[in-house]
């Protein structure tokens, strides 16, 4: 069996609690990776934006989880719609779009730790991202953050 890719280690970091993996990690977002890796040239756009999407969703809820953030569990849920629903990039692009007021109330009134800032980075560099070393790099370093994160410092005081 072959060890886990860092986008794979990164989703199960983030979705740890059963219900939780139930629910979001369905086989699109558990096999975005691969699916990419074989798409036939024509679909790897389409497999790029499912790679993204679930790159991005496992660090909102990281970044939810870190800061109890209502406002990542949405743009969180957003993105799992899209993932779910979508056949191609335009409807991705129309999913995420009816919601986008939820992008941007994401970075309204957060108050975050450090590592809440490094999620975030993350967060705006896969969105930014346009190659597939891109998003393993920023999945590398998810992984590696996600490891490392102190949940409790927000429950102290």
């Amino acid at each position: 069996m072959r060890s886990m890719l860092p986008y794979e280690q990164l989703l199960h970091l983030a979705f740890a609690a059963p219900a939780e993996a139930s629910h979001y990690l369905t086989p699109t977002a558990r096999q975005a990776h691969d699916r990419f890796r074989t798409a036939p040239p024509a679909e790897q756009p389409f497999r790029f934006e499912q790679l993204r999407l679930g790159l991005a969703m496992g660090l909102l809820k990281l970044l939810a989880d870190l800061g109890d953030h209502d406002e990542s569990r949405r743009v969180q849920d957003v993105l799992h719609r899209a993932l779910e629903q979508s056949r191609n990039p335009q409807d991705i692009d129309r999913i995420v779009s009816r919601d986008a007021r939820l992008f941007d109330q994401l970075y309204d009134n957060l108050y975050v730790n450090e590592q809440g800032e490094e999620l975030l980075n993350l967060f705006g560099r896969t969105l930014d991202a346009d190659t597939p070393a891109l998003l393993d790099e920023i999945a590398r370093e998810g992984v590696a953050l996600a490891r490392a994160l102190d949940f409790s410092a927000d429950d102290e005081g």
